[in-house]
């Protein structure tokens, strides 16, 4: 059993890890000054360098992906699935609904409104696979939406969740990244190279919560100006919007897990369930019905082909936008996903773990989907060109164009911009207190001032790179820092294993020897019966020996 070694000192009166937070710190105002200053030259870098990526090491995202996809079930399924995060005797901190709750909200929130009916439109204009615009396109649509939304994405976000939330309360380790390559690294794991892993897992926490807070605040300004014209819908507003809703964050951050991450989470899925069921009842619901299920038996039945096209036979660079692009965004969220899942998973069993996180979660986001985008392929299918012009346009205007199609369109628009409003908070400040626990050596309750400061980090890199690039430079810096850690996630499976081998192979022995001792404990009291027995026969024979008359006397 290792013991808890913290990392954590004073600097500036905060409690942090220094070399990670300082340097963390250096990079990121690195980056965003040379965004600033170089702001032309910064969009044509991040064009090249995400075509360069994406065409030269599409494959290795692919293939780690579907290797997490495989990992987690056999994890769930193998001898290791009844071992209970926290011990034999712990107790799930939260119920079953608020955990839900609270990983979907951080895991998917803004991502599934920004491209519910964007990413399906899209794929059926631009289809990467035959003909676009025809039913057979809007298939195809509907598959690679589910595959980008589906197993594969809560896979990545699974793995790490685990693998963190095992060391952290089964080998008493602090709750960073690092803790995870204990059986790699020993106590090690407090030195250089620990250093290292959790400033690459903080660089790719604030790159992916700074995508999803820019296609957050794209949306909320293109809602708040669809309701209301007056508000103009440019980068000034998208940077009030950041800053009003950062500093709700901040708050919510301040307060911690327990009160306002949760309590804001559990409000964003009743808030969300309103609107799903709304778009279900106003819309056509036997079509929505229908279409969940064919949509969700063609992603099975295709599951194999989907998870393993590469392109390989193209010279198009469709997936390097779109999957590429998707398992790189959440490789890189999945040091702020898995660490946050951890945090609020304590006391369920690996096999209970994987499975919430994995079906759940996706059966939601699929019935989201087939709402919200079978319905606009619907539309769009029957000759009514309005859902398609907006995404070609604005993908941000898509949400609200498509509410005008329903009844009560200004009542589910604000809404909407509620909702979005309320995701974008509850990933800020759950990312922020991710962010404070790898810059804090592992700490479950830093204090205020490191919080506040993170918070308000997040929502600055957001507007730095609107400013610097808008959605391509968002994309570009998801996938240059997910491609390391892509490998580090795969050295962190074989870490794992090692790790619950070792527990699994000392309960093994601990259980044999037990059944040992049980079984010998056994032998010990056949014996005695036995011995007892036969003294009883001996004193009974003695008695009948003594009793009897002597043939010789009579």
């Amino acid at each position: 059993m290792s013991k808890v070694k913290s990392d954590t000192k004073k600097s500036l009166g905060l409690d942090v890890n220094g070399p990670v937070f300082w340097s963390s710190i250096v990079f990121l105002v690195l980056t965003i000054s040379l965004v600033l200053i170089f702001r032309k030259d910064a969009e044509e870098f991040f064009s090249a360098t995400q075509v360069a990526i994406t065409s030269s090491m599409g494959w290795l995202f692919i293939l780690s992906v579907n290797i997490f996809v495989a990992y987690c079930l056999y994890m769930a399924f193998s001898r290791f699935g009844k071992i209970r995060l926290g011990g034999k005797d712990a107790k799930p901190e939260f119920t079953t609904s608020a955990w839900f709750a609270m990983l979907f909200s951080a895991g998917m929130g803004i991502g599934l409104l920004f491209w519910s009916i964007a990413e399906p439109i899209n794929h059926f204009q631009t289809p990467p696979l035959g003909e676009p615009g025809t039913p057979a396109a809007a298939r195809q649509a509907m598959n690679f939406t589910f595959l980008h939304w589906g197993l594969h994405a809560w896979a990545i976000y699974a793995l790490v969740a685990l693998a963190l939330a095992y060391f952290t309360y089964n080998r008493q380790l602090p709750l960073t990244v690092r803790s995870a390559f204990y059986p790699f690294l020993g106590e090690r794991i407090h030195g250089m190279v620990g250093h290292v892993i959790d400033i690459l897992a903080v660089i790719a926490t604030l790159f992916g919560l700074a995508t999803s807070l820019g296609l957050g605040v794209q949306q909320v300004a293109a809602g708040l100006n669809h309701v209301f014209p007056a508000i103009i819908n440019n980068i000034t507003t998208q940077i009030i919007l950041i800053v009003v809703i950062t500093g709700v964050a901040t708050i919510s951050v301040v307060t911690g897990v327990d009160k306002g991450v949760r309590i804001l989470s559990e409000w964003n899925i009743r808030v969300a369930l309103f609107i799903l069921v709304a778009v279900m009842v106003l819309g056509p619901t036997v079509f929505i019905l229908g279409s969940y299920v064919q949509n969700t038996g063609s992603y099975i039945g295709n599951f194999m082909q989907l998870s393993f096209w590469n392109e390989a036979y193209s010279t198009r660079n469709w997936q390097g936008s779109w999957t590429v692009f998707y398992w790189a965004w959440w490789i890189s969220w999945a040091p702020f996903v898995g660490i946050f899942i951890a945090r609020v998973s304590k006391g369920r069993t690996i096999k209970e773990f994987i499975l919430g996180v994995l079906i759940a979660p996706s059966l939601l986001c699929f019935l989201w989907m087939t709402a919200f985008g079978s319905t606009a392929l619907r539309e769009t299918l029957a000759g009514d060109p309005t859902i398609a012009e907006a995404v070609a346009s604005d993908m941000s205007t898509a949400l609200f164009v498509f509410f005008e199609q329903l009844p009560f369109s200004t009542i589910l628009s604000v809404i909407g911009v509620i909702l979005v409003a309320g995701f974008f908070v509850t990933s800020a400040d759950s990312g922020s207190l991710v962010v404070v626990s790898l810059t804090s050596g592992g700490k479950l309750n830093p204090s205020v001032g490191i919080r506040v400061f993170w918070a308000l980090a997040g929502g600055a890199i957001a507007a730095v790179l609107l400013i610097g690039g808008g959605l391509q430079a968002l994309q570009t810096a998801v996938i240059i820092t997910g491609l390391p850690f892509a490998i580090i996630l795969l050295l962190m499976c074989i870490s794992l294993y090692r790790g619950l081998s070792e527990e699994a192979d000392e309960e093994t022995r601990l259980g044999k020897a037990q059944q040992r001792k049980a079984y010998q404990q056994l032998v010990a009291e056949m014996l005695a019966r036995r011995a007892q027995k036969q003294d009883a026969k001996t004193v009974e024979s003695r008695k009948d020996t003594s009793i009897s008359p002597n043939p010789d006397t009579l």
